[in-house]
């Protein structure tokens, strides 16, 4: 009888350590790794492909850091878990690859046991993590429930959210596009964002919309 394995791809420029996880991970009856990747570059080009269930991603990596790995995977594949490898399991970093997707995090010398309970965490829909960064997480969903900007600004988020040019959110909210450009100078203002794209990328993260 075949017993289903749940594909891992790794993602870890230090050897060392991907053939370390590699052969733990493939030495278990619930896991296997499908595919191992020095940098994000390689990974992204065949991760569709893998369509992996979990992905343990180193998040200092050359080229694409394992945050920005971390967002173009989960925009690629939502229903993959992401669990970040880190050495300082602590850092603001590792809260950033948080709030873009990642469900947990290992550190680099975490024991065999640990990386194997952090995978049946994570397919029993837990996030392995540390209580401060939990604490983090959770701050930082309550200050998005107070939203910096005001409702007129939220629709015109909104709107932008869902890819209408400013001609058409005028329309829509029967304003001029002069009023529509202030309220967008605004929300770059309060979000301290330059652009569209970063208001969208922050506002979505946040939970602003």
């Amino acid at each position: 009888m075949n017993i289903l394995k749940h594909d891992i791809i790794i993602i870890e420029d230090n050897p060392d350590i991907r053939l370390g996880f590699q052969i733990l991970i493939n030495s278990t009856s619930k896991y296997w790794v499908s595919e191992t990747f020095e940098d994000c570059e390689s990974a992204l080009l065949k991760v569709v492909a893998l369509n992996p269930r979990i992905v343990l991603m180193d998040i200092d990596l050359p080229g694409i850091s394992g945050i920005e790995g971390t967002k173009h995977i989960k925009n690629l594949l939502p229903k993959t878990d992401i669990i970040i490898i880190t050495v300082f399991e602590n850092s603001a970093r590792v809260f950033d690859a948080l709030c873009v997707g990642a469900t947990g995090y290992l550190t680099k010398n975490s024991s065999h046991t640990e990386l194997l309970d952090a995978l049946d965490e994570i397919i029993s829909g837990g996030s392995p993590m540390s209580a401060n960064i939990a604490r983090m997480v959770t701050t930082s969903f309550q200050k998005a429930r107070v939203s910096p900007i005001s409702e007129k600004e939220k629709l015109v988020l909104q709107l932008l959210v869902i890819g209408k040019s400013y001609k058409s959110i005028a329309s829509q909210l029967d304003l001029s596009i002069d009023t529509i450009k202030f309220h967008i100078k605004n929300i770059y203002l309060k979000l301290q964002v330059n652009n569209k794209e970063d208001a969208i990328a922050k506002a979505i993260s946040e939970k602003l919309v």
